[in-house]
């Protein structure tokens, strides 16, 4: 069997001060990923946040942690592995667990004082300030490729040790085997060492590597592909800017509402067929695209 190196790829622009009017135009509009790395100057986060402090303020709460395992029979498509005093989760990482996450951990609701050390940037995007969310993970964890329910536009503020990002932009998501009624690919794919003989869609992806080091912050425009590895023990929060076209709107509204209520209501139903039959639609909803397009000579 032939393994090629990667996928496709260039590496995500890394960009200094700029205006409002200057990340709108460049970046906004045309829906292009970007690291601004003097975004988060100012602000306390960059030099007070860190593993320690973390521990030091929020460790005795009781956070709910992830493993990378997707769901089997009728476990709920995102149900925690386990909940775990913060930082008893913070001393697994340090002796080297990489599995276990912490996910979409909303810090107004459960440590709103780590708020004080931020501040919203002006960047043309109307933050939903309710739903500043962390994640967390060791090194060498993963979070399988993905895009995000609710469309948002995400600007990943990170701190900690280095982590990698692969971006793909959405009208590539024919090639992506993604998963019929979830916002994920089939997690058999390895994006990163891809098996082009059996996932020959692959080929076909034009994606882009962000490569994040403490203090930079991530733009995602709406819909991105995102799968991350986490190089060392590190964290993000993430700010989210949800559509607001109407197109967009009414895509979030379908995602939360239609598609995550049938996919909850199915798996409960049928369970491990209901899986079984989405992962194999993956595989041949995403060779059919492929084959249409070279029927069509692109």
């Amino acid at each position: 069997m032939t393994q090629a190196a990667a996928i496709r790829n260039t590496t995500v622009e890394r960009c200094g001060a700029l205006s409002e009017k200057e990340f709108v135009a460049k970046y906004k509009e045309t829906a292009t990923p970007v690291i601004l790395t003097k975004m988060m100057e100012g602000w306390p986060a960059r030099t007070k946040w860190s593993v320690d402090y973390l521990d030091a303020v929020a460790g005795e709460n009781i956070v709910p942690v992830y493993s990378s395992k997707p769901a089997r029979d009728k476990q709920h498509q995102h149900a925690a592995e386990q909940t775990i005093k913060l930082s008893d989760y913070l001393s697994m990482l340090k002796a080297g667990e990489n599995d276990l996450r912490m996910f979409f951990y909303n810090l107004l609701e459960n440590v709103p004082t780590l708020l004080n050390d931020i501040k919203y940037p002006k960047l043309g995007l109307k933050f939903f300030k309710r739903l500043p969310v962390l994640f967390v993970g060791g090194r060498g964890a993963r979070v399988q490729m993905h895009y995000d329910i609710d469309l948002a536009d995400l600007v990943l503020c990170h701190f900690g040790g280095p982590k990698r990002v692969l971006l793909v932009p959405p009208e590539q998501s024919k090639y992506m085997y993604r998963v019929p009624y979830s916002f994920s690919a089939l997690a058999n794919v390895n994006f990163e060492n891809p098996d082009f003989d059996k996932y020959p869609a692959l080929q076909h992806i034009d994606a882009q590597w962000a490569d994040l080091q403490h203090g930079d912050a991530l733009y995602i425009p709406s819909g991105y592909w995102h799968y991350v590895i986490y190089q060392d023990i590190g964290f993000s929060m993430t700010l989210r800017a949800f559509p607001t076209k109407l197109k967009g709107r009414l895509s979030l509204i379908k995602n939360i509402f239609f598609t995550r209520l049938v996919e909850g209501f199915m798996r409960k139903c049928f369970g491990q067929r209901w899986n079984d039959r989405n992962e194999r639609l993956a595989v041949a909803l995403t060779h059919k695209n492929l084959e249409c397009q070279r029927e069509s000579g692109q």
